[in-house]
């Protein structure tokens, strides 16, 4: 079938499309129905079914005689290990943990956050908690006391597995003390923990409450898959709210897994034995659905990879990995691309491997600028896959479905809308508009399996978030447009619209202006106070490494770029070099805390941002041309 077949199959019957899908997950009650409108806008899937994910993602592969395969690859280039688990083996070390946290008290409903680095434990500890109905909440690795605290306020859980500490290039990060000023912080506190060990640093153990990862477990009896209701919460996710308060996406055991596992091959062409990456981490979205569960559920191979794009050692470790482990397809953010493309501008590093077996290249996280997506298309000679989608989706909005049909690219977009979604762009008044006309970009109800059905403890903030402003639909707070094939453009978050003398325009077009300059390896435009405008644009550049001409000739280049093929109406007048971008962990750029610098306004540190010390950086930067003399 191709894919306006199988979207339109999708549309003439929601419900025989998904209970179809459905098949593709063992369930120990079918259930009756996929949707579930009792209490809608708050919809549910499969909610009658019977299922477990861990038994779904791990012990039906050994039993399929398949248990000799590589599950898990961990990579390593920061203590230059390369370790493989079998589906046996996880098998045998998941029901291990699962029976020693069942043994300490842990049952079905209860919560237990994973504070881990990027190591095979993290996903045990995920398919243990999923093994035994327990809902697990992870929170990055290294994340701040107080935002770790406040998760554990929020979701209360019963027990927390952590490391005693994560590894970056040239530091180890300690856990362990940012672990226990969080449970001395938090009001809740937790039964116990369990530390796993690192070679690089013994933590210290709060007697009778921290046991160690193999002493926890010794002698315990492994247990076996307890089957949850379709709608049992198997994961909260937090994700930064804009009031500051974190906001816990759940998400649905049923519904997960029926869309993980139809994503794979949909997607991106991934089936049983196939080797299959995702460069991202547990803590985000990306690695909860396609390091963790979406590959183990196709019986796949997945890496877990600890490391950086560039510095371990060297530009070239992405496509190292993919050479060596044979990747079939590869996801990375673009904020990861471009990083090596400004190492590697060339493509000299990539010239080293030989890629024979990657089929595709897919990037989300962040809109993927066009220039950096010619440059992977040019230089790894396969499909790059741009494709949208959130935290509280769990798997793509739009994409372009491989599996299915390889659709022609249009640099700019994630391609078209994926069954489940009915993507429409809105104006102000929640009216529909023309094909290629600017809006806010919504998706109307019912959301397809695997999203959202609300907030942890927070139906009213789920509700005031996401479905207020336009009744009927998801609000999904980005802008942007559909063109006349249906193909999907995101410009901006809504909040990255500026208005300029009445006009509004949108961020991210003038982002692509600037890095379509040669010199330009990344960049971002804000929109500041203006007394007579209402706004207007500043750009930030970061350069290539070796680019020659000095920075004011650059800048004096991206002002006429964006004069040239936006217009006048852009008012772009203003652009500043810098060294780097204030970014989150996940690659996001900060730009709403860069306009409360620039804007001098108080804001509050992000949690989840990667180097704090980059926003001096900005302000001085932005000090140099007028802003942030506050």
């Amino acid at each position: 079938m191709s894919y306006d077949q199988v979207y339109s199959a999708w549309k003439a019957d929601p419900n025989g499309f998904w209970m179809d899908a459905a098949k593709g997950i063992d369930w120990d009650q079918q259930p009756s129905k996929a949707l579930f409108e009792e209490n809608a806008p708050l919809y549910e899937w499969f909610s009658d079914g019977m299922v477990n994910t861990c038994w779904n993602a791990v012990d039906r592969h050994v039993e399929a005689g398949r248990g000799d395969q590589i599950a898990i690859m961990h990579e390593s280039p920061i203590t230059h290990s390369t370790k493989g688990i079998t589906y046996r083996e996880l098998r045998d070390r998941v029901a291990s943990l699962a029976g020693a946290l069942r043994m300490r008290g842990v049952e079905k409903g209860d919560r237990v956050i994973i504070y881990m680095p990027m190591i095979p434990e993290a996903l045990e500890a995920m398919l243990a908690c999923a093994r035994i109905g327990a809902i697990h909440s992870v929170v990055f690795g290294g994340f701040a006391a107080h935002e770790l605290a406040v998760r554990i306020d929020d979701c209360q859980p019963k027990a927390i597995i952590a490391a005693s500490c994560g590894l970056e290039p040239n530091r180890v990060v300690h856990y362990k003390p940012l672990l226990d000023a969080a449970i001395e912080q938090a009001e809740h506190k937790p039964e116990f923990c369990v530390i796993f060990q690192r070679e690089q640093e013994v933590a210290k153990l709060v007697e009778g409450r921290d046991f160690s990862w193999h002493g926890f477990q010794y002698g315990v009896k492994p247990a076996e898959c307890v089957p949850v209701e379709g709608n049992h919460p198997a994961y909260i996710l937090y994700t930064s709210g804009t009031t500051g308060q974190p906001k816990g996406v759940v998400r649905h055991t049923g519904g997960h897994l029926v869309a993980l596992h139809w994503s794979m091959k949909a997607i991106y062409n991934i089936e049983a034995g196939d080797r299959f990456w995702a460069a991202s981490d547990v803590g985000w979205v990306v690695g909860h659905s396609y390091i963790c569960y979406g590959p183990l559920l196709a019986g796949a191979t997945t890496v877990v990879f600890e490391g950086k794009p560039v510095g371990t050692p060297h530009p070239g470790v992405f496509w190292r990995i993919i050479q060596n482990h044979r990747i079939k397809s590869f996801f990375t953010a673009p904020t990861a691309l471009r990083a090596i493309k400004r190492e590697d501008p060339t493509g000299e590093w990539i010239k080293r491997y030989k890629l024979h077996d990657l089929q595709a290249l897919f990037l989300a996280g962040e809109r993927a600028d066009p220039d950096t997506v010619k440059w992977a298309q040019e230089h790894l000679g396969v499909p790059v896959v741009d494709h949208w989608w959130q935290t509280e989706t769990g798997w793509a909005i739009a994409a372009n479905p491989i599996g299915i049909e390889v659709l022609p690219t249009k640099i700019g977009s994630p391609t078209v809308p994926m069954p489940g979604y009915d993507v429409q762009v809105l104006d102000e008044g929640g009216h529909p508009v023309e094909p290629g006309q600017f809006g806010a970009i919504a998706i109307k109800l019912p959301l397809p399996p695997g999203t959202l059905p609300t907030l942890w403890n927070a139906e009213a903030r789920y509700r005031k978030s996401y479905l207020e402003h336009f009744p009927g639909y998801y609000e999904t707070g980005d802008a942007g447009y559909m063109d006349e094939d249906g193909y999907v453009y995101i410009m901006a978050r809504t909040d990255d619209v500026i208005n300029v003398a009445g006009h509004r325009l949108s961020t991210g077009a003038m982002e692509e202006v600037l890095a379509s300059h040669p010199d330009v390896a990344e960049c971002a435009v804000i929109g500041v106070s203006d007394d007579l405008k209402g706004q207007s644009p500043v750009g930030f550049v970061c350069l290539n490494k070796g680019a020659t001409r000095a920075p004011a000739d650059v800048v004096k280049d991206c002002v006429k770029l964006v004069r040239d093929q936006i217009g006048p109406v852009a008012a772009f007048k203003l652009a500043v070099v810098v060294n780097r971008l204030p970014k989150t962990r996940s690659g996001k750029i900060l730009r709403g805390t860069m306009v409360s610098i620039a804007d001098n306004k108080p804001y509050k540190m992000p949690a989840t941002i990667d180097d704090p010390a980059i926003l001096d950086e900005i302000k001085v930067a932005l000090q140099s041309i007028g802003y942030a003399k506050g």
